[in-house]
């Protein structure tokens, strides 16, 4: 089997790039079906599709045959052909039977929530980093459906040139090459986060302050952190517009050096190889200082994201890390400041209000390692005045008759022997 074929095999169901999809979702009671359905429709459109139509049928499981019942079956059948739907999205992941026996009925390509997921995600990935943590997802989501793919992937190997004997069949050697090329990519993926987990431990070395931006995909994030240091990250109002990690450098209130890391987006029922598959990315939380949790005030669904949200940071190990929490988009929102949680502000990332108490919740949250001083240093001090200048930094000085007035960060080290010589 050539790369050629095995990629034509992976991508024909995965391609979501449609103008016409109808929509079909199983209510087993298990989640708020009408909220992933909306959820799913902006994932239809984030990947260039519209949704013509939708159908969901209440039922204890889903059927094995083909998930929703025969009824159900032929009126979407007779949807799609009303409507020249291009596909069929269900709202569960399907297995590679259902998949075959859903589209010999329909006669239209069929796909479940994570391959569009998925698919979204191979639009979008642009660093190498990306594009391995994509193609693991999708080899794994593949592997065990090779079985039920079709007549051709059960034909008998075993030609001249191939490995394995004869009478090994072709979804065996398939399941062979798929699992060769997810270690080929473990094994890549894992140079570049040893890589990544050197350059954490070098900043934690130096000292190096760092606030992990999380949240739901779509809710600011990084409009947030383009406000905060003109990162010039791109910005739509589509779900996972970004999968990229970017960190910026700025300067606090204080005085202090904090390193902003914006991370991938979050998403409710987010596939569990799609949550491995990025963790490198996403334990940048659970080695930060701080977490600024942006959250959409705007949206009817802030409860459920912000759920998400922290059920995630805490599987990834977060719990002890301060939170702060952004409410974005505070513009077009009414709270009650008083019923918020503690460490909580409002902002506009878009209009820029909000960031200066940002930035100041930012300073409070983090842990002491300097602090902002303004001292008055007799001339004897000058040993004093250069540890400031090499662990800190000096902002401004003026030598006076009686001594030197300096407006300087100072060293957590040299906090308590600055103290008595405080302005």
């Amino acid at each position: 089997m050539t790369d050629n074929n095995f990629d034509k095999t992976f991508s024909a169901p995965a391609s979501a790039a449609v103008p016409k999809a109808i929509i079909a979702a199983i209510d087993t009671g298990e989640y708020d079906v009408e909220r992933s359905i909306a959820e799913l429709k902006e994932l239809i459109r984030t990947a260039g599709g519209e949704t013509v139509a939708e159908i969901v049928q209440k039922r204890p499981a889903p059927d094995s045959a083909t998930c929703i019942g025969s009824g159900r079956l032929e009126e979407m059948k007779r949807l799609a052909e009303d409507f020249e739907a291009d596909v069929a999205v269900f709202d569960l992941e399907l297995t590679a039977t259902q998949i075959r026996n859903i589209e010999d009925a329909l006669d239209i390509e069929v796909i479940d929530r994570t391959m569009l997921i998925l698919d979204i995600f191979a639009q979008r990935a642009t660093t190498r980093e990306g594009r391995i943590q994509v193609e693991i997802a999708k080899y794994k989501y593949l592997l065990p459906r090779i079985a039920g793919m079709g007549k051709e992937l059960s034909r008998t190997g075993g030609a001249v040139g191939m490995r394995g004997g004869p009478g090994e069949t072709k979804s065996e050697l398939d399941r062979r090459h798929i699992r060769s090329r997810i270690g080929a990519l473990n094994a890549e993926l894992k140079e570049i986060v040893a890589r990544r987990e050197l350059l954490r431990k070098r900043r934690k070395k130096d000292g190096v302050l760092s606030a992990a931006i999380v949240g739901y995909t779509n809710v600011g994030k990084s409009t947030l952190m383009n406000a905060l240091t003109d990162a010039g990250v791109l910005c739509e109002n589509k779900l996972f517009a970004t999968l990229e990690t970017t960190s910026r450098s700025i300067i606090l209130p204080d005085g202090r050096s904090v390193l902003l890391v914006d991370t991938v987006g979050l998403i409710s029922r987010l596939p569990h190889h799609l949550v491995e598959a990025f963790k490198s990315t996403l334990e940048e939380a659970a080695n930060a200082d701080v977490i600024l949790h942006v959250c959409d005030s705007s949206s009817d669904d802030i409860e459920e994201q912000t759920k998400v949200a922290r059920e995630l940071l805490s599987e990834l190990g977060c719990d002890g890390i301060p939170v702060v929490t952004v409410l974005n988009r505070s513009d077009i929102s009414g709270w009650n400041e008083n019923l918020l949680p503690e460490r909580t502000v409002l902002i506009s990332a878009k209009e820029g209000r909000g960031l200066d108490e940002l930035l100041d919740e930012l300073c409070a949250a983090l842990p002491e390692t300097a602090r902002r001083m303004k001292l008055k240093l007799p001339f004897s001090e000058a040993g004093l005045l250069a540890k400031i200048r090499a662990e800190g930094g000096i902002f401004s000085e003026e030598y006076l008759p009686d001594g030197i007035e300096v407006d300087a960060l100072v060293d957590v080290k040299l906090i308590s022997a600055a103290e008595k010589f405080r302005a």
